[in-house]
């Protein structure tokens, strides 16, 4: 019999994804930064309640669906160009064409410098630099939260994650995405915190958010900002996967 507890459901002219999560008791309904509405809902829901409960919440989706889509409009485009503006950890570096470096990408003397025969992969460049970056920069950092959570010792992977800070994988890796280092260091603190978390509780109840207060007091006020910022980072308008230039000096 096929099975249909994962099909869309569509209603008021709007598409809902369907995620039963085991041990979920309740339904918890989220508009991602790329506009998607996912309800994620106990195993075996029934569909027909689950309708007519989002029914209910068809003004609050509507209103949500078309602020991130107002966020997505006025994201701004960075051209790669003397004097454009890249943030790392929080603060705006402004970027600095250079005609040779040892690296596609650096931070020199208060610049974000990108090598000229880069520059018709600089998107690319720019990602791999961000990646390079993370992968020194947050194992170091997620330890003292994972001693604060008690949380067991995991796999830390960045890579790109579309529209998420981060993710947990079932047997206990995280995914951090590289955009996180253009975060000020406080909310990258509390997107490691909240992964970190739900190596404890997988979902977003109650009993999730007291996890993460236990590291985090201040949690609240820290994701209204990562709110903020996130509708300003800057992410590629082309594939991350496209070839790039070599790594190596030239």
């Amino acid at each position: 019999m096929h099975d249909t507890s994962t099909e869309p459901l569509h209603v008021g002219g709007l598409v809902i994804e369907v995620h039963p999560v085991p041990g979920r008791k309740s339904v918890r309904v989220t508009v991602e930064r790329d506009a998607r509405i996912v309800a994620a809902v106990p195993p075996g829901a029934d569909r027909e309640a689950l309708e007519n409960l989002l029914r209910t919440r068809l003004p609050w989706l509507y209103s949500k669906v078309r602020s991130r889509e107002a966020d997505e409009e006025n994201r701004p485009r960075r051209r790669f160009v003397d004097g454009e503006g890249f943030f790392y950890m929080g603060r705006s570096y402004r970027l600095k064409i250079v005609a040779e470096a040892s690296h596609p990408v650096a931070l020199t003397q208060g610049r974000l410098t990108l090598r000229r025969d880069c520059k018709d992969t600089a998107g690319d460049v720019l990602v791999s630099w961000y990646v390079e970056r993370g992968k020194l920069w947050l194992p170091r950092r997620i330890g003292p939260w994972a001693k604060i959570l008690d949380a067991p010792p995991a796999d830390l992977i960045v890579r790109p994650l579309g529209y998420r800070w981060g993710s947990c994988t079932a047997r206990g890796a995280l995914n951090i995405h590289w955009a996180v280092m253009q975060l000020p260091a406080v909310l990258v603190d509390y997107v490691l915190a909240h992964e970190l978390a739900h190596m404890h509780v997988p979902n977003h109840s109650p009993n999730f958010w007291r996890t993460v207060a236990r590291a985090l007091p201040d949690y609240e006020s820290r994701r209204e900002k990562l709110e903020e910022w996130g509708a300003g980072v800057w992410l590629p308008s082309t594939p991350e996967d496209s070839p790039a230039c070599s790594m190596t000096g030239t």
